[in-house]
């Protein structure tokens, strides 16, 4: 570690010994409603791999998106606390509804960066070329006072095409992807959007792309998908960087996958979505009551 880094670390009252403590301990939270987290957590994993993590999936409550925002906030809140506790240096609030009805009481709650995801509109915006962009989010995302604000902020040149995705979520938790009910589902859900021309889909769920395979398959090329997984995990890089918490030795790093349901399950469903190896990590596993 250069010099410079060394200096900056005193700044936060720490000699090399308790930095070089609290650099081998650094935990990244990533919660999400389920499964569909895993989605950020594999990205995570890929830009940031020497670094510790937990996965929470509140699946005992998933689906979050029929879920009031009073709710979705104070369980939103109580779960980062909880990630708090378990001496998470950053957490991750990889779920679009949880962002939307509760990101800014976290953040002016925990004193610890908090990352939040909302769906790409606006490079959807960007990339449109005839200015027609499908948005496949839940309900609650849809209709949260955070996604219209940003929506507002947009070109009026660009028209949005917001389809909630009911019935999504229940089947990805199930691991039922590719399945004909789930593409029966999804050709439900994606007619309206390409019956008006939408040459760009915005993939407003964490747990949408895990069915990026079923959705090309319906579409073919005709649009242009946006999921924002690696912009989220920059941002985190950023804060991490800004924290000086940014791990690069090859201790070998933890996965633990907590879930409200089952961690059996998680794990199961961890191996079978994430696209790394896995067999450098340390992987723990619990159900929790929370």
């Amino acid at each position: 570690m250069a010099a410079q880094d060394w200096q900056d670390t005193s700044h936060c009252g720490l000699d090399v010994s308790q930095f070089l403590k609290r650099l081998a301990m650094v935990t990244i939270g990533v919660f999400d409603s389920g499964v569909g987290g895993l989605s950020i957590l594999d990205e995570a994993l890929q830009q940031l791999p020497h670094h510790n993590y937990i996965y929470f999936a509140d699946s005992a409550n998933a689906p979050y998106g029929d879920k009031p925002p009073h709710w979705i906030a104070e369980r939103s809140l109580q779960i980062c606390r909880y990630l708090m506790e378990q001496d998470c240096s950053a957490i991750v609030v990889a779920c679009n509804t949880a962002t939307a009805e509760a990101i800014a009481t976290i953040r002016s709650t925990l004193d610890i960066p908090i990352i939040g995801v909302e769906p790409g509109i606006k490079p959807a915006a960007m990339q449109s070329q005839n200015g027609i962009v499908g948005v496949l989010a839940t309900e609650a995302t849809l209709n949260s006072d955070k996604f219209n604000a940003l929506l507002a902020t947009l070109p009026e040149h660009c028209q949005f095409i917001k389809q909630a995705g009911a019935g999504l979520v229940p089947l990805i938790e199930a691991g039922l992807i590719e399945t004909p009910e789930m593409q029966a589902l999804l050709r439900s859900h994606l007619k309206p959007i390409q019956d008006l021309g939408a040459d760009t889909l915005v993939l407003g769920c964490t747990h949408y792309p895990f069915l990026k395979k079923m959705i090309r398959a319906i579409v073919g090329d005709s649009m242009t998908l946006i999921d924002t997984s690696d912009a989220v995990v920059r941002q985190l890089l950023r804060q991490l960087h800004q924290q000086g918490l940014i791990v690069s030795s090859k201790h070998s790093p933890k996965l633990s996958l907590l879930s409200t349901s089952n961690a059996d399950t998680l794990e199961a469903m961890a191996e079978r979505l994430l696209h790394r190896d896995l067999s450098k990590y340390a992987i723990y596993t619990k159900t929790l009551t929370l």
